[in-house]
């Protein structure tokens, strides 16, 4: 199959995916995002078969050595999304192409609509095919002029992380009946405005269920439980390249980063002891040519 006919994942099909699952449950699996911040990433992502990426600002915190994500900007995101739009593009996996999500972040869409098109625009034309946003019904006017300009919009509630110091930390939102009927009223409002899908965030998994069963687009859980529409974790915790913080719903599948500390020390010691690179890992010269420079010995292509 040529790369340009390899069918892939868009905002249509997203979001009728909830409604192929409610109609025929055999039919249509919970949907899978993971994070992803360059190439290589994307092209395994592609080759495990996710359905959907994010290059999402949590890139400050896993990929800058940020403490939080708000010091990423629209342009950091921007060069990320680049990378990993050319890595779908030089996959050869036959696996239906993710779709890409780029996060606008902190104050990229906090002061102006205006501001706002034209951030979620540069997101796009870096190779995104949608933008998340984080918030609820006081989102709603940036959230509109950018989807009427034609930009598909993924939502996000629940505990959002450019939100952290006005929530005091880190914390599990929803857990009170008032907050939980303020984020099912948010979640109506985003799927009534025409966002594709809503991002939850460590939201009691009772809570999450209820804002699922409330509205007619996927949610895509990230520590809210088993009973949304679909799951995202961050790319480096899936892999166990990230092992400083550990939250709760996290589940790792590999341990990378001990891997890769254990195939650098190696290297560090063959580097040492000059068992690296031996005589097969080195170019050499013809014997003709050697004997013109006056090199003898242990010689030869």
């Amino acid at each position: 199959m040529s790369k340009s006919r390899r069918s892939s994942w868009n905002a249509p099909a997203i979001a009728a995916q909830k409604r192929r699952a409610s109609e025929d449950p055999d039919a249509a699996s919970p949907l899978v995002m993971v994070t992803a911040y360059d190439a290589p990433g994307a092209r395994m992502a592609h080759e495990a078969g996710v359905d959907l990426i994010l290059v999402g600002d949590s890139l400050a915190m896993v990929v800058l050595g940020y403490d939080d994500t708000l010091q990423v900007t629209t342009a950091d995101i921007a060069h990320h999304t680049g990378a990993v739009a050319r890595g779908l593009k030089s996959s050869d996996s036959e696996n239906r192409v993710p779709m890409v999500v780029a996060d606008l972040p902190w104050m990229a869409y906090h002061t102006d609509p205006h501001e706002a098109v034209r951030n979620a625009a540069d997101l796009i034309r870096a190779g995104a095919h949608s933008v998340k946003l984080e918030g609820g019904r006081k989102r709603l006017s940036m959230i509109e002029p950018i989807l009427d300009a034609e930009i598909p919009v993924m939502g996000h509630l629940g505990l959002t992380p450019q939100s952290v110091h006005a929530m005091g930390g880190f914390k599990v939102q929803g857990k009170e009946h008032d907050a939980a009927l303020e984020l099912v009223a948010d979640a109506k409002a985003l799927a009534a405005a025409g966002c594709f899908a809503i991002v939850l965030e460590g939201v009691p998994d009772a809570v999450a269920n209820m804002v699922t069963a409330s509205v007619d687009v996927p949610t895509i859980g990230i520590g809210a439980g088993n009973g949304t529409d679909g799951q995202v974790l961050v790319y480096h915790d899936v892999l166990g390249i990230e092992d400083r913080i550990t939250p709760k719903f996290v589940r790792r599948y590999a341990d990378v980063k001990s891997a890769s500390v254990e195939a650098l020390s190696a290297f560090a010691d063959d580097v040492r002891t000059r068992a690296f690179p031996d005589d097969s890992e080195s170019y050499h010269l013809s014997s003709d040519a050697a004997e013109t420079l006056g090199l003898y010995g242990g010689l030869g292509e």
